[in-house]
């Protein structure tokens, strides 16, 4: 069964990320950045095109190795980890550009990464052992409840790349829970959804919080959506946060105006 947040969440720290710092060649990506996450957050991170967010992503989830500086997942330094291993500590995310195994089910595509979790051996699995046999039952159990949850259960047999693109990015979101992540990283899930979608999509995002106990930071260009539902946001800027706060805060910020608007009148 999934997981239900049974109790208010504390404030305490789940990610930590201080002083990371990233160039290429003579190009400095992130500069210092610096953020903390408590249990049950639900936070944005934003900025220009080019502002270095989904650099920062990378980094955290060890696509890119920080020049300097460290990042603390539920206490443990990731430094040095592979990205398997960091999703396997609790680190999930979804991408700018859908990355769905196209050719394989919508369910397959969930049960996939359900396997984070499995612990029966390759060995098990040939012999078909009994841990082995309880395990898959699990994995489809808990894959078809997640697609239940996403609305997507009805399309389970079908190719993820048939879905329509908002399909997608939900089943894209449901891939990364599969994971039961402690972290869950959310990049532009909104890109290419119509009004009525993103305002699903709003709905959806704080249910998966309230619901699967699961820390939420979010990078969106949707301004409507990020003041909507998110409780704390960081403004990048040319790889620099340039101001962190409530959306009301943000919104009235100048430095945050004049880096989207090009100056404040």
């Amino acid at each position: 069964m999934i997981a239900l947040r049974t109790n208010q969440s504390v404030a305490t720290p789940i990610l930590e990320v201080r002083g990371v710092c990233k160039s290429f060649g003579g190009l400095k990506a992130v500069q210092d950045f610096t953020l903390v996450l408590n249990k049950g957050d639900l936070q944005g991170l934003i900025g220009p095109n080019g502002a270095g967010k989904t650099t920062c992503f990378n980094l955290l989830t060890g696509v890119y190795a920080a020049d300097v500086g460290g990042v603390t997942l539920d206490g443990v330094l990731l430094r040095g980890m592979r990205p398997s291993r960091i999703a396997a500590q609790g680190m999930a995310r979804t991408f700018q550009n859908i990355r769905l195994f196209g050719e394989l089910s919508v369910l397959d595509n969930v049960k996939l990464a359900c396997h984070v979790r499995v612990s029966h051996t390759m060995l098990g699995a040939v012999l078909r052992s009994a841990k082995h046999v309880a395990e898959e039952r699990a994995i489809h159990e808990r894959a078809m409840e997640l697609l239940r949850l996403f609305e997507l259960d009805d399309r389970a047999r079908e190719v993820g790349r048939s879905l329509p693109y908002g399909d997608q990015r939900r089943l894209e979101i449901a891939r990364a829970l599969a994971t039961s992540p402690k972290v869950l990283l959310l990049d532009e899930p909104a890109a290419g959804m119509n009004p009525q979608e993103k305002m699903e999509l709003a709905k959806l995002i704080r249910r998966v919080r309230d619901e699967f106990d699961v820390t939420i930071l979010l990078i969106e260009h949707d301004m409507g959506l990020v003041m909507d539902i998110c409780e704390h946001i960081t403004v990048l800027d040319y790889g620099v946060t340039i101001a962190t706060g409530t959306p009301n805060e943000i919104q009235n910020n100048p430095r945050v105006i004049e880096a989207y608007l090009g100056g404040v009148e």
